[in-house]
């Protein structure tokens, strides 16, 4: 779920402001924040497979695609890593 203050979300992590904002990616923290848990739980996600939005791995960096952020933003549904490999059943 988005941060949340006072019922609105944070400006800095809404989706307007992500949209106008960030560039093809954005990072772990940053992306972690927006879905409303902490930057240890989004890496933990990341190494289990788990983040809930598309990573890509550049190098020594991991960075979450923007696109695929604002969709699990706007719908609340994950697009797992490994969606497309099998391991999560598509209907």
């Amino acid at each position: 779920m988005p941060t949340e203050i006072d019922g609105t979300l944070s400006p800095r992590y809404s989706p307007t402001y992500i949209r106008a904002t960030w560039d093809g990616t954005g990072s772990v923290e940053d992306a972690s924040r927006a879905l409303g848990f902490s930057r240890a739980k989004g890496y933990d996600l990341v190494r289990s497979g788990r983040f809930p939005c598309r990573v890509l791995h550049i190098g020594r960096k991991t960075r979450v695609v923007t696109a695929s952020l604002l969709r699990v933003l706007e719908s609340g549904d994950p697009e797992y890593n490994d969606a497309r490999s099998g391991c999560h059943p598509m209907h």
